[in-house]
């Protein structure tokens, strides 16, 4: 793997570089998705961060196992049968994000190759960095 730092990679955001949509804007707001089945919550499924702009840029992963990132707003919840429910809410205290509200984007880095597209992104912030990656299907945000 290798990184890229100004190319949009297979998935999302096609003809523009996530750096170029991502630095300088300052983020407000933060929505993801969660699955519950039998009381228990897992995910986030999708994040999505708003910046003071209102522009919302979605986080998830693909069915190929590759990170997304696009614009699109958050959804509504959905009943999902005998699996449960995809609930969407604010999220401000429950991913890495949450340090970094009222900052704005200083840089961002992907990773990935021309086979697989993007498998991580590392967004940081003037106070510190959130890594984003997709990890067998599943997306995983951790401290940089």
């Amino acid at each position: 793997m290798r990184w890229r730092g100004l190319h949009a990679m297979s998935r999302g955001l096609i003809g523009l570089s996530v750096s170029d949509h991502l630095v300088g804007r300052r983020l407000q707001r933060i929505v993801a998705s969660w699955h519950r089945y039998a009381g228990t919550r897992s995910g986030p499924l999708d994040v999505w961060l708003i910046d003071s702009d209102a522009v919302t840029t979605r986080l998830t992963t693909g069915s190929d196992w590759c990170l997304i990132v696009d614009r699109a707003t958050p959804y509504e919840g959905y009943d999902v049968g005998e699996g449960g429910r995809v609930e969407v809410a604010s999220a401000e205290d429950e991913t890495p994000f949450a340090a970094h509200l009222g900052e704005t984007v200083v840089a961002v880095r992907e990773e990935g190759d021309a086979v697989t597209g993007r498998l991580a992104l590392d967004i940081t912030f003037t106070s510190g960095c959130v890594r984003c990656e997709s990890w067998a299907g599943e997306l995983r945000l951790s401290v940089c």
